[in-house]
C-alpha cells in the first residue's frame, strides 16, 4: 500500500517549485461594468473620499476616466476652494510654468548637465561643438597664467574645466565610448 504524500515542497523562501504553478484555481475579478466578461484588475472610486471601488477592465476604466468630474457636486466657490487649498498642499509638485515637468531642455540632458551648460554660458539645446568652443573661449580668457594673482578668474577656470568634464563624459556615454 503506497502513501500519498501529505507535505508540500514549497518550504519558505527559496521557492523550489517555479511562480504560477499553485494547484488551486486562480480568483479572477471580473469587469463591474454590464455586460463585460475581460477581468477587471484597475481599481476606480466610487465617488470622492470613498474607500469603495469600482473594478474595470483596461477599456471601461479609460471610459469611466473620461467622464470622471472630481468637483461634482460642488458648487464653483466649493470647487474653487479645494483646488486652490490641494494646490497649496501640492506646492513641491508643481509644474514648471515653461516646460511641464521638465524644465529647460528636452529631457535628454542631466541637471547636472543643464548646470555644465550654465556654467559654460550656453543655450539648453547646445550641442557638444559648441559647448567645445565655449570651453575653450572662456578657459583661454581664464586661465591662471594668463591672469595670475586673480582667485576670481582661477575659480572660473575650474568651473569651467568641471562643466567640460560633465559635458564630455556624458557625450561619451552616448556614443559608447566609455
Amino acid at each position: 500500500m503506497t502513501r500519498r504524500q501529505t507535505r508540500s515542497d514549497d518550504w519558505g523562501f527559496p521557492r523550489w517549485r517555479s511562480y504560477g504553478s499553485e494547484t488551486a484555481a486562480t480568483r479572477v475579478r471580473v469587469c463591474d461594468r454590464h455586460g463585460c466578461d475581460k477581468p477587471g484588475d484597475r481599481p476606480a472610486p466610487k465617488s470622492p473620499n470613498s474607500p469603495e471601488r469600482w473594478y474595470f477592465c483596461e477599456e471601461h476604466a479609460g471610459e469611466y476616466n473620461r467622464n470622471w468630474d472630481y468637483f461634482q457636486g460642488l458648487s464653483a466657490e466649493e470647487a474653487a476652494a479645494r483646488e486652490q487649498d490641494e494646490r497649496r498642499t501640492s506646492a513641491g509638485y508643481r509644474e514648471s510654468s515653461h516646460n511641464a515637468w521638465a524644465g529647460p531642455g528636452d529631457g535628454s540632458r542631466s541637471r547636472d548637465e543643464m548646470r555644465a551648460l550654465d556654467a559654460l554660458e550656453l543655450e539648453s539645446d547646445a550641442g557638444i561643438e559648441e559647448a567645445k568652443a565655449a570651453w575653450r573661449r572662456l578657459a583661454k580668457a581664464n586661465h591662471p597664467d594668463v591672469r595670475p594673482g586673480d582667485a576670481a578668474a582661477a575659480e572660473r577656470f575650474r568651473k569651467v574645466q568641471a562643466a567640460w568634464e560633465v559635458l564630455r563624459t556624458a557625450e561619451e556615454r552616448r556614443q559608447g565610448i566609455a
